[in-house]
């Protein structure tokens, strides 16, 4: 299970952390950066796709390395990074999804229903 929180911590958030950055904040497109890291996003989601042929978690049972992981993972297109050719990996996304605790914990904090409230929001976090 640790090495599977690991993988996370140096592999899976670190890359899709530079592929956001790359892909959707750095103000210049610099192609071969976005190429770099949607590319290493791509082959360890294919690491989590091929080890999840054969089972329904990362290790024996749900665990915190799913939970790390998933959080991550479900968020690949914002990355710029689709799964549509990763079965097993979108089936975990899907299985995990469908957790109440994970639904509960991915509506934390609630999503403003308005543009205003997000900038609102935003400078009470500021403030503080």
């Amino acid at each position: 299970m640790i090495q599977w929180v690991m993988f996370q911590m140096g592999g899976i958030g670190p890359m899709m952390g530079q592929a956001n950055v790359f892909y959707r904040y750095f103000p210049e497109k610099i192609q071969p950066a976005i190429d770099r890291y949607q590319n290493e996003v791509k082959r360890l989601f294919t690491v989590l796709n091929d080890h999840l042929a054969d089972r329904a978690y990362l290790v024996e049972d749900y665990s915190i390395a799913d939970m790390a992981n998933w959080a991550w993972v479900r968020t690949h297109s914002w990355s710029g990074v689709e799964i549509d050719d990763l079965p097993h990996l979108q089936a975990w996304v899907e299985r995990i999804g469908e957790r109440p605790a994970a639904q509960r914990g991915i509506a934390i904090p609630a999503r403003p229903e308005k543009a205003d409230d997000v900038v609102k929001a935003g400078q009470s976090i500021i403030q503080k």
